[in-house]
């Protein structure tokens, strides 16, 4: 079935032999905000329609401030946006946002994601976590790589949770992030791109 028929994390545990647990493995990486983009996203949220519709958080929020990371780490990471991820019948779908290797062949060819951002439609969480893990499930048996480490984030646009599949056992972050503090959320923002960033092997 398609991602978006996992409704929580427990429908992927019952698919598949995952253990579940909760705490905090998101550090805190300084990072500088670049000035323009904070005027810019203060800008947006003060004069703009923003939360009126998914396509908006999407186009808005989410999408501008995994661009201001993903900037820092193009030599060999590229942020895809509403790409299909198929992996067979099961996992299959169009995950709302990537991070992925940069393939040696081109921009065009799909390599070893690492990161998978979700919207949480309508602020449902659970739900949104359910179609997150589900797609992290995909790309780990895509990149035939157990031992990587496969982040996942789900996103209402103003609330940010982290999650992190390594081999069998997924790992909910205890912390959550809002973008009213916008320093912290970059700096643990930063630290997912970065160990993205470590796991590529060119």
């Amino acid at each position: 079935m398609s991602f978006n028929q996992y409704k929580s994390i427990m429908d992927v545990l019952q698919e598949f032999p995952l253990i579940y647990t909760e705490k905090n493995f998101v550090e805190q990486i300084p990072i500088e905000i670049d000035p323009f983009f904070k005027n810019r996203l203060d800008f947006i949220l003060q004069e703009g329609v923003v939360f009126n519709s998914e396509y908006a958080i999407c186009e808005s929020i989410i999408h501008p401030v995994l661009v201001e990371l993903w900037r820092l780490y193009a030599d060999k990471l590229l942020l895809w946006s509403h790409q299909a991820l198929n992996y067979n019948d099961n996992l299959s779908g169009i995950p709302d946002y990537m991070v992925a290797q940069r393939s040696a062949r081109g921009k065009v060819i799909l390599e070893k994601p690492y990161l998978i951002i979700v919207e949480a439609k309508k602020d449902n969480f659970e739900e949104g976590w359910g179609q997150c893990l589900a797609e992290l499930v995909a790309a780990q048996k895509m990149n035939s790589d157990e031992n990587s480490r496969l982040f996942g984030i789900v996103s209402n646009g103003k609330l940010w949770e982290f999650g992190l599949l390594a081999g069998i056992e997924f790992t909910k972050n205890i912390k959550y992030y809002v973008l009213e503090d916008l320093q912290s959320l970059m700096e643990g923002l930063n630290f997912i791109f970065t160990k993205s960033f470590e796991q590529t092997n060119f």
